[in-house]
């Protein structure tokens, strides 16, 4: 006969002990995450579902908030298809619109950056609020109303604005900081800006840029700042001084950063402007200070003028740092990332690109850009800490000298037999093409006769391909922005150390470039003649001189672990990781 079955019973002690442990577990696990979300400056719930693997899909509107919906995280990594660059872009823009969006990353090979889940949230972020708060919606109009009206913020506004407009005049007169690689790095700066203080990001867009980039956000509402309306006016004149720069507002103690909390938004003008261009000076420079961004946040316009990439700056705020982190695990990306989402050549410009790749770059494996700027020998630039800057021109050989040594000691290109003419390379094991971008296009030719002329040792056939836009028929800026998405389809860079066309070119295509730095004053060689980058990040040029933290100046290489000191600009700042 089988034995009466007898359950167990638990133990009294065991279990009085063991629901408290569980009580307090389930609290970790439920108010941990709630209490890092509605903290200041912390990520979201959304975004630690993010970061945990766990993929979201959002679905925004202009009136509510995002609803998220999760599943098991599968996704590939990024393949040579991933026309959305793994989640950086929206789908949500229609290819016909805007193709480069779609087929540039076909140029290049797939990155090996991927963007972090938590970037790829607040960009989807971004874009709702851009919907919600741009040009022609109820809100931007109701905005501009009041900016109009009132002599005062407006306290806690539904909609907070950044509007960059490009660079002018320095304060020499002259316009070298005002071309097209210089605005689209402080345009990525910005743009990185108004996404960590939840702006709208606008453009007064100049005449000369016009048509050159698709809108980057989807929806109706224009990146562009309506030519008409807009109550401020002559933004072009904007300048370090103005009665509405932030400088001149802390100078004039008309706004006081003494106790940044207890700044009242009424208290603050309609607008401030923020002059962060290379003539800065030491007001100016507050911007990058943790209690001077606290009273910023609480004017609901901002106007900015800069001809540099200062997103490493923007790295020195305490209360942006772990945002920054989220965004940007990798520090060295940030240019990588918001470049590749935010710029995107119209299909008028693109149809140029394409066609030059197509004839001349499409057959190569191995394509090697070279990027010069306009040759210089070392300057030392005066006053407020600035870099070192290049200055007198540099003789044309000495600057051919620079690039072909440099391409020697590096194995970049094969060395010519001078003893040898050059043969018929169709049968070569391996061919490598040259994408010259330079000021003097007389470098071009003479490369290519260096080659045409005679053979390599190694066998190798080099070809240097047209100059794009030779013809001339181009705009200046159209033709500036052909030659950088070309080099951006090159996977060796040799570019300048000063050249922020060659910064956009490497950038987006995620190479460490070797860097040629300015020749000795009254000298015909470097030594060495370029040198390895340890990032592809942009350079700072000219850095704030004033360390907030220690509350004085210098020393600002040392403040944070991601960010050094520039390879081929004295005194300049880039993030590295």
């Amino acid at each position: 006969m089988r034995p009466p079955r007898v359950t167990p019973q638990p133990q009294p002690a065991a279990r009085s002990a063991a629901w408290p442990v569980g009580l307090l577990v389930a609290l970790c696990f439920t108010t941990l995450p709630l209490f890092l979300a509605l903290s200041p400056g912390r990520p979201t719930l959304f975004d630690l579902w993010q970061q945990m693997g766990v993929k979201v899909t959002l679905h925004y509107d202009d009136e509510t908030q995002a609803k998220p919906s999760s599943e098991p995280s599968d996704s590939p990594p990024e393949s040579p298809r991933d026309f959305l660059l793994g989640g950086l872009l929206s789908p949500d823009i229609a290819e016909a619109t805007c193709q480069s969006r779609y087929l540039s990353s076909l140029y290049r090979p797939p990155s090996p950056h991927s963007p972090s889940p938590y970037l790829v949230s607040r960009l989807r972020k971004y874009e709702a609020l851009h919907r919600r708060c741009g040009p022609g919606t109820p809100l931007y109009d109701k905005s501009v109303r009041q900016l109009a009206s009132a002599h005062h913020s407006m306290g806690l506004a539904e909609c907070r604005y950044l509007v960059w407009t490009p660079p002018g005049p320095g304060a020499d007169g002259g316009n070298h900081h005002n071309n097209l690689g210089d605005r689209v790095l402080s345009m990525a700066s910005a743009f990185l800006y108004a996404l960590l203080t939840r702006r709208v990001f606008l453009l007064d867009m100049p005449k000369d840029m016009a048509g050159l980039f698709c809108e980057p956000f989807p929806g109706a509402s224009s990146w562009e700042l309506p030519a008409a309306g807009f109550p401020v006016k002559n933004l072009t004149r904007l300048s370090r001084g103005s009665e509405h720069s932030y400088g001149n507002l802390i100078s004039s103690k008309k706004v006081s950063n003494e106790d940044p909390a207890a700044v009242r938004a009424e208290s603050l003008p309609a607008y401030a402007y923020l002059h962060l261009a290379h003539d800065y000076q030491l007001p100016d420079q507050r911007f990058f200070c943790d209690g001077d961004q606290t009273v910023l946040g609480k004017v609901n316009w901002l106007l900015l003028r800069s001809d540099l990439y200062f997103a490493p700056g923007l790295f020195l705020v305490p209360q942006f740092e772990d945002e920054l982190r989220w965004m940007f695990p990798a520090a060295d990306t940030a240019f990588h990332h918001v470049g590749r989402y935010l710029f995107h050549p119209s299909n008028k410009v693109w149809k140029v690109i394409a066609g030059y790749h197509a004839s001349y770059m499409a057959r190569f494996d191995d394509r090697i850009g070279i990027q010069i700027a306009t040759p210089t020998t070392t300057l030392a630039a005066a006053g407020n800490g600035s870099p070192t800057a290049p200055g007198l021109p540099a003789a044309a050989d000495a600057q051919f000298e620079q690039v072909t040594a440099c391409a020697r000691q590096e194995n970049i290109l094969p060395e010519v037999d001078p003893d040898a003419a050059s043969t018929d390379y169709d049968a070569a094991a391996t061919s490598k093409a040259v994408l010259v971008s330079a000021a003097r296009p007389e470098l071009a030719e003479r490369l290519r006769s260096v080659y045409y002329e005679h053979a390599t040792v190694t066998g190798e056939s080099v070809t240097v391909l047209p100059q794009p836009g030779a013809a001339g028929k181009q705009p200046g800026n159209q033709k500036a922005l052909v030659e950088m998405f070309l080099l951006s389809y090159c996977n060796v860079s040799v570019a300048s150390g000063w050249s922020t066309a060659g910064y956009v070119g490497n950038g987006l295509a995620g190479v460490k470039p070797w860097l040629l730095p300015p020749l000795p004053r009254n000298q015909t060689a470097a030594n060495p003649p370029c040198v390895r980058t340890t990032s592809m990040e942009p350079c700072f040029h000219a850095p704030p001189s004033y360390d907030c933290r220690a509350k004085k100046n210098g020393g600002l290489g040392a403040v944070l672990r991601y960010v050094r000191r520039c390879e081929a600009v004295d005194g300049g700042l880039k993030l590295f990781d």
